[in-house]
């Protein structure tokens, strides 16, 4: 008796469509982590411009701040952002550190920090 193969059988079927599933689940986790990594990179890098924004305020109006600290709320790309910076004095009396801590809207987690020098404008 000769026996002629002309199509699956439902167990063959059955096996590819379960090797598919396992391999559509693992290609959506994929593409969600990339996705909340991308949103995570994002927050960091506006976090950073508002530190760097900080920095360049006390450069651009050539005020020489006392030592002490200072906290705020700054919006960038859509998203709020809470600042904190500590002014403290260095070595040379011409100089200021201001050291910038930028954390989410909701001031808990640390986004960004950046450091700076103010310099004592020439009279």
């Amino acid at each position: 008796m000769k026996r002629s193969n002309h199509g699956f059988t439902l167990l063959e079927t059955l096996v590819a469509l379960a090797i598919l599933a396992v391999a559509l689940v693992a290609a959506l986790r994929s593409v969600g982590s990339t996705a909340l990594a991308t949103a995570g990179l994002r927050e960091r890098a506006l976090a950073d411009w508002v530190a760097q924004d900080r920095l360049a305020e006390y450069r651009a109006s050539g005020a020489f701040p006392a030592p002490g600290r200072n906290e705020g709320r700054a919006r960038q790309g859509r998203s709020d952002f809470v600042w904190r910076e500590t002014i403290s004095g260095t070595p040379n009396a011409l100089f200021r550190r201001v050291e910038v801590q930028v954390f989410d809207g909701a001031g808990g987690e640390q986004l960004s920090s950046a450091t700076g020098f103010i310099s004592r404008p020439l009279r």
